[in-house]
């Protein structure tokens, strides 16, 4: 499932708890919608960074990667 369907699902339940409440199944795929979509926001965040050359502006000279 892509971040779209997944945040799409995560509102329409969010909607509906605020009208007339969540059955314990839908609060159960809440939780683990917001799990699958707090995990892949992670891996992208770390992607991006692990992406990141820092350049020293003095000398030219790369700086040894860093690990997240």
């Amino acid at each position: 499932m892509d971040f779209e369907k997944i945040v799409e699902r995560i509102n329409e339940l969010a909607r509906k708890n605020k009208t007339v409440g969540l059955t314990s199944e839908e609060m159960a795929e809440r939780d683990a919608l917001r799990r699958q979509y707090i995990d892949g926001f992670k891996r992208s965040l770390k992607q991006q960074l692990d992406n990141i050359e820092i350049v020293d502006e003095d000398d030219g000279h790369e700086n040894p990667p860093i690990k997240h």
